[in-house]
C-alpha cells in the first residue's frame, strides 16, 4: 500500500553532501554502536542493532525502496498472487552464492522460511496464516495460505526478525555458522570490541541504481568495523572528534555540538518514531489491565517527553501510533487515555483493580539515554500515585534477553520508527514480549491482516489502535527525531532508520 508521505522524511546535515564527493573504492570504516548485539541472527531478535549489523550479510527475498515499498531482493521479482489471495509465486534470482561458496536455490529459500515461522516472532505472527512453503522447481518457491494474509510480502521484506535466507544445512536454531548471501561476510567478532566485516568478492548485486535498500548493492569499502560504545557521552565525544566514521543514536542535545565539528556533521531523521512503554500482560502486576490502565493514566507524556529531548525541535506530543500525514494516521481510542497525567486518579484506579503495593518492575537502559530519562519521569509520577516502582537500568544486550522472560518485568522501554505496515509492530503479535493475546486483539488484528483493499485497511486499523487503548499492551509516548554523525569523508550513506554500509566509501 502506497503511503502519502514516505514513512521517513529524512533531513540530512553533512558538511559536503554525498552525491558531491567521488566514491572510491577500498578502504575501512567504523562503525560506533550503542553496545553489544545479544546475538548475530536476525531471525531470531527483534533488536534494531542487531538488524544494522546483520543486513550487510544476510539478505531476504525482499527488502524496501526509498519510498518504502516493498521491492525484491534476492526474489527474481515481486510474487505473483493468485485472484484469492492464497497463493504467493516467488520466482528466485539465479547465480547467487552464500558467503561458503554453494549456490542459492529453493530448497534454502524452503528450509529458511520454515526455520523463520518456527523461531521468529514475525515468522510466527504468520504461521497461522500459512498452509505450507513448497519448492515448485529450483528457482521457485510457492506459498499457500489458509486465508488472504496482506502484510507477507512486507514481513518477508522486513530486516528485523528477518526472513534471512541461509543454506538449507545451516538450519538449527541456535546459528553457530554465520553464513549469508549479502555483500559483507563475518570474518572476526571479537565480544565488546568489534564485529568485523570482509567485502564477498562472489556477491552478485542486482542492476541498475540503488534505491533505498533495495537496488544495486556496491562494495566499495574492503572492511566495515562495527564498533560497541555503550555510553552516550562517549558516542558524541567521540563523534566530535572524527574517531569513528559514523556513530549511530546520539543525544538530541549534541546536535549543534556535532554541526560545529570540522570532522563530523549531524544527521537527522524528521519524524524518526516513537517511544513505547510495552506492558507485561502474561505475568505479573501489569497482568491485570485495569493496573496497566491505571499506569498510563498517572503518567505524563509531555513531561517525559521534555526531559528525553529537551526541545520541541525534537519530540511532538500525539498520541496517535501513525502521525498525519501518514495515511494510518487516526486518533481512535486516544481521547481520555492519552497523556492524562492524574496521579490521584490513577491511585484510586489501581487500588479499585486490586493493586497490592509489589514494585512495577521497569526494565530500561542507559546506552539509549532518552529511554532512561523517561523511566526516571514516570517512575516519580508512578510513585505520586503509590505505585511501589522497581527500576532495572541494565545494557541493552540484558534487556532484550530478559525481556523474554515473562517472570522479569512489567514494563520495558523502548522505540519503533515507523514502519510502513502496521503489522510490522511487533506488540502486536502474540508471540512477541509483552504476549498481548486477548479476543479484541485477534479479531481486530486478524481482520486487518486478512484485508487487501487499501481503503478498507484503514478503517480497520483504526479498530487496532482503539483495541490498543482499550487494552494497554502497550503506551506510546510521542514523536521524536533521530540524530546520528557521519565523518565528513564518508559518502554514499543516505538516512536511515537502520544505517547501512553497501555503496558507502571513504574518501583516503
Amino acid at each position: 500500500m502506497r503511503m502519502k508521505l514516505a514513512f521517513l522524511v529524512a533531513t540530512a546535515l553533512v558538511a559536503m553532501p554525498s552525491y558531491m564527493m567521488a566514491q572510491e573504492k577500498g578502504g575501512v570504516i567504523n562503525v560506533a554502536t550503542i553496545g553489544e548485539p545479544p546475538t548475530l541472527d536476525p531471525m531470531t531478535s527483534t533488536a534494531d542493532l542487531v538488524g544494522i549489523v546483520t543486513q550487510h550479510i544476510f539478505e531476504t527475498l525482499y527488502t524496501f525502496d526509498k519510498k518504502w515499498n516493498v521491492t525484491p531482493l534476492l526474489a527474481e521479482s515481486l510474487p505473483e498472487v493468485t485472484a484469492d489471495g492464497k497463493t504467493y509465486t516467488i520466482k528466485l534470482r539465479t547465480g547467487i552464492k552464500f558467503h561458503d561458496g554453494s549456490d542459492m536455490a529453493s530448497d534454502d529459500v524452503v528450509a529458511s522460511l520454515n526455520r523463520w515461522i518456527k523461531l521468529a516472532s514475525r515468522g510466527k505472527q504468520a504461521s497461522g496464516f500459512i498452509e505450507s512453503v513448497t519448492a515448485s522447481d529450483p528457482a521457485t518457491v510457492v506459498i499457500k495460505l489458509k486465508q488472504p494474509y496482506a502484510p507477507l510480502a512486507s514481513l518477508l521484506a522486513f530486516n528485523n526478525s528477518a526472513a534471512i535466507i541461509i543454506p538449507a544445512e545451516k538450519q538449527a536454531d541456535t546459528m553457530t555458522d554465520f553464513i549469508g548471501t549479502g555483500p559483507y561476510m563475518l570474518k572476526e567478532r571479537k565480544a565488546d570490541q568489534y564485529i568485523q566485516l570482509t567485502r564477498f568478492k562472489d556477491y552478485k548485486a542486482r542492476s541498475g541504481d540503488s534505491d533505498g535498500y533495495g537496488g544495486a548493492r556496491k562494495q566499495y569499502l574492503d572492511e566495515i568495523r562495527f564498533v560497541p560504545v555503550p555510553d552516550a557521552n562517549t558516542r558524541v565525544e567521540a563523534a566530535v572528534s572524527g574517531q569513528y566514521d559514523y556513530v549511530d543514536s546520539l543525544p538530541v542535545e549534541s546536535f549543534d555540538k556535532l554541526k560545529a565539528s570540522k570532522a563530523t556533521q549531524p544527521l537527522l531523521l524528521k519524524p524518526f518514531g516513537y517511544p513505547v512503554f510495552v506492558f507485561n500482560t502474561a505475568e505479573g502486576n501489569t497482568k491485570n489491565v485495569a493496573v496497566r490502565k491505571a499506569v498510563r493514566q498517572a503518567l505524563s507524556m509531555e513531561d517525559m517527553l521534555a526531559a528525553a529531548f529537551g526541545s520541541k525541535d525534537f519530540y511532538a506530543l500525539n498520541g496517535n501510533i501513525y502521525p498525519a500525514p501518514y495515511t494510518w494516521a487516526t486518533d481512535a481510542g486516544v481521547k481520555g487515555n492519552y497523556n492524562v497525567a492524574d496521579p490521584e486518579g490513577a491511585m484510586k484506579a489501581a487500588k479499585a483493580a486490586g493493586y497490592d503495593g509489589k514494585p512495577i518492575r521497569i526494565l530500561t537502559s542507559r546506552q539509549y539515554e532518552f529511554h532512561y530519562k523517561m523511566a526516571q519521569v514516570a517512575a516519580e509520577y508512578l510513585k505520586l500515585a503509590g505505585f511501589q516502582v522497581d527500576m532495572q537500568v541494565v545494557d541493552w544486550a540484558t534487556l532484550t534477553q530478559r525481556r523474554t522472560d515473562k517472570a522479569l518485568w512489567d514494563i520495558y522501554i523502548t522505540h519503533s520508527p515507523f514502519l510502513p505496515e502496521p503489522a510490522l509492530i511487533g506488540s502486536l503479535s502474540a508471540s512477541s514480549p509483552g504476549w498481548w493475546d486477548t479476543p479484541a486483539r485477534k479479531s481486530t488484528v486478524d481482520a486487518f491482516s486478512a484485508e487487501s483493499d487499501p481503503a478498507k485497511r484503514v478503517a480497520l486499523w483504526a479498530n487496532v489502535q482503539k483495541a490498543v487503548y482499550d487494552e494497554a499492551p502497550f503506551m506510546k509516548i510521542g514523536d521524536f527525531n533521530a540524530v546520528s554523525a557521519m565523518s565528513t569523508k564518508l559518502s554514499g550513506v543516505d538516512p536511515a532508520p537502520w544505517p547501512y554500509f553497501w555503496n558507502a566509501s571513504i574518501k583516503k
